[in-house]
């Protein structure tokens, strides 16, 4: 049987995950700060629109949310707290910090109500396709109850600690495509400096060692210099920006995430604030700025 559901905040991942829940036979209802989004939704999937974060969450076995950042996390997910039952679960795709995890782990905690960061991880193709990977923190029980739901659109959902652990283990994956976009775009860069036909040379490396989804899903369009799609460059600043304060706060070092921020500080000075992060071979051919 379906479970009641909430589903707050409908951008370019939340309105296709939401979709994947009532295909599977969830009953759920939307909210969404553009009330236009929320009835096209409706108009697509069923279910049932709510005036706002709380009314959608009253009632719910499970309320889910997948939003901007800290301060619009904590905007949509402090009234619907308030107003779940408690046993309900809060569920957080947002990427977060993990200090706002374990806030809102502590809130749900004084209303008996479970709470999971569960960032994912597959971008809007990922949430289409319902084959997102979902980084979990919380409590044992509590994600072994969530974890069909999530089924419905991810193909791993994994636990990796307490509360926080999903949104850490976020970071660790925004910062391994962050070096490796890096690499790739400067390795795409020389071998047009250096005469070669770049098609030909990533036909052969993307045999070997240097094989990368990067290089598998976003060379081409590099080569192209074609970048009006994807992961936005403005979203990967907001992520590297949480890592790098965690690393802050917990003595890590960073390097070569610092290196590549800054480098995408001048991607959106060119304009390219909503290129897809892979434009960083921009910097490194010397192409003009955005038209």
């Amino acid at each position: 049987m379906g479970e009641r559901v909430a589903f707050l905040c409908l951008g370019a991942m939340g309105y296709p995950m939401a979709g994947h829940l009532a295909a599977a036979g969830h009953e759920v209802t939307v909210w969404n700060r553009t009330p236009e989004r929320a009835e096209a939704w409706v108009a697509e999937y069923g279910g049932a629109r709510a005036p706002g974060a709380g009314e959608a969450a009253g009632g719910a076995r499970f309320v889910l949310c997948c939003t901007g950042n800290d301060a619009d996390l904590l905007e949509v997910a402090e009234p619907a707290l308030a107003a779940m039952d408690p046993g309900a679960t809060f569920i957080d795709h947002t990427t977060a910090s993990a200090g706002s995890a374990r806030h809102l782990s502590a809130l749900a905690a004084e209303r008996e109500v479970g709470f999971l960061d569960a960032p994912v991880s597959g971008g809007e193709e990922g949430a289409r396709q319902g084959r997102l990977t979902v980084m979990v923190g919380g409590e044992p029980a509590i994600f072994a109850s969530a974890e069909p739901l999530m089924a419905s659109y991810a193909h791993k959902a994994t636990r990796l600690g307490p509360a926080g652990a999903g949104q850490l283990t976020k970071m660790v994956n925004q910062l391994c495509i962050a070096g490796v976009v890096q690499g790739l775009a400067e390795g795409l860069a020389f071998a047009e400096h250096s005469g070669l036909d770049p098609r030909q040379v990533v036909e052969v490396i993307s045999k070997g060692a240097a094989q990368s989804w990067q290089m598998d899903h976003r060379a081409a369009t590099m080569i192209e210099d074609r970048f009006d799609f994807g992961f936005a460059v403005d979203w990967m600043r907001k992520d590297l920006a949480i890592a790098l304060a965690e690393a802050r706060r917990s003595g890590a070092r960073l390097p070569l995430a610092a290196l590549v921020d800054q480098l995408y500080a001048e991607v959106q000075a060119r304009g390219g604030g909503r290129w897809d992060t892979s434009s960083l071979v921009r910097l490194f051919r010397g192409s003009p700025d955005a038209p």
